[in-house]
This record gives C-alpha cells, structure tokens and sequence, in this order.
C-alpha cells in the first residue's frame, strides 16, 4: 500500500511519517500532484496558519488536487480546518470538501485559555476513531475549530462543542493529533488505512 503525506507550508509532518513507521508503513512525502492521485491513501496533516498554508497549496494547485482526490483522505489539525470552506485564521478561503467554516475559540470564563491544549474525549464517535475505547481520549492543541455540523463524527468540548473529527465520502479529518494520542490515536491510524475503497 502506497501511503502518500501532503508536503506543505505545514509543522508537525515528521511526527506522522514516525507514526506510520511504527505501524509498519513507509510514507512518500510528496507535493507531486500524479503522486497523490495514485497514491492508496493521502494524509494531509500539519500544525500552522492557514492562509500561508493555502497560499503555499493554490501556487501548486495542491487545493484542486486534494479536493479531487478519490481514494481515502484523512486531513489532521491545520489540514482538517483546511478541507473546511473558511477559516477565521487570516480571512482564509480553504479547499471546500466541507461546506462548513472554521471559527476561532472565543474565551467565555477567565480559566478558558487558548489555544486548547491537552487530551480530551471524543463524544459518540464514529466506527473509524474506536479502538478498545467507545470514546477515547486524544491529544489537542488549536486555536481554531468546525463547529459542530452535518459531517461531525464525533464532538468534543472546550469552551463549546465543536466538531473533533469530520467525515464525508472518502474524506476523513480529525483536529486533534493521532500520531501523538498513544494506544488510542495508533488504532485510529490503523483504521484509516484499513478503511476499504468506493
């Protein structure tokens, strides 16, 4: 199985080749267009602000790319909010496979501190983030959210509930961090690449 990760104006990208290492996976790390087409799986994670992020994506045409793709996408942090059609993070125009736009976390009480930072429980998950846990706990740091819509696999809650995770067709996307959620984050990576093909 070829693995393909977005290469892209985007931190943390490392941290998801050494996770996919671990199970067993070599990944390419590409932002080659015919790469991604023909690649089994994408994965377009990546910590960072999202209108450098789309600039870096349109001036290679990655954004028509990604939202073309019809194999099995899973989009982590910056790229779930970027799979988004708007984010409140530099006025951003994003790519659009979720007709949904990303807001920032307005803080309601003087202990509410953003970014959100730390492990927090997935609320009615969908199958593809269950592992031994119905409603695992999983690592987060953002500053921006989906709020909570009709692609919302799962909800968690800070300052309000908001979308943890977003599904739709071959389109999968998660805020928070897989490859840095132990147990729980390797089980939900292993269930996208065992996620079957349309």
């Amino acid at each position: 199985m070829q693995v393909a990760i977005v290469k892209y104006n985007a931190g943390n990208i490392y941290s998801v080749v050494n996770a996919l290492r671990r199970l067993g996976v070599e990944p390419l790390l590409t932002d080659n267009p015919e790469e991604l087409l023909k690649a089994d799986r994408v994965i377009f994670p990546g910590q960072g602000e999202a209108s450098n992020c789309m600039q870096y994506l349109r001036e290679r045409h990655l954004d028509d790319v990604i939202r073309n793709l019809r194999q099995p996408v899973l989009g982590i942090c910056v790229g779930q909010q970027l799979l988004c059609r708007h984010s409140e993070e530099g006025d951003t125009d994003c790519i659009g496979v979720f007709d949904v736009d990303v807001k920032r976390f307005r803080p309601q009480r003087h202990e509410d501190k953003v970014p959100c930072m730390g492990w927090n429980k997935l609320v009615q998950p969908q199958k593809f983030l269950q592992g031994e846990d119905k409603e695992p706990y999983v690592y987060f740091v953002h500053s921006f959210f989906v709020p909570v819509c009709e692609w919302t696999a799962a909800t968690a809650n800070y300052i309000v509930p908001y979308s943890a995770a977003l599904h739709k067709d071959n389109f999968f996307a998660c805020q928070f961090h897989p490859e840095k959620s132990g147990k729980a984050g390797e089980k939900i990576l292993q269930n996208f690449l065992d996620e079957k093909d349309d």
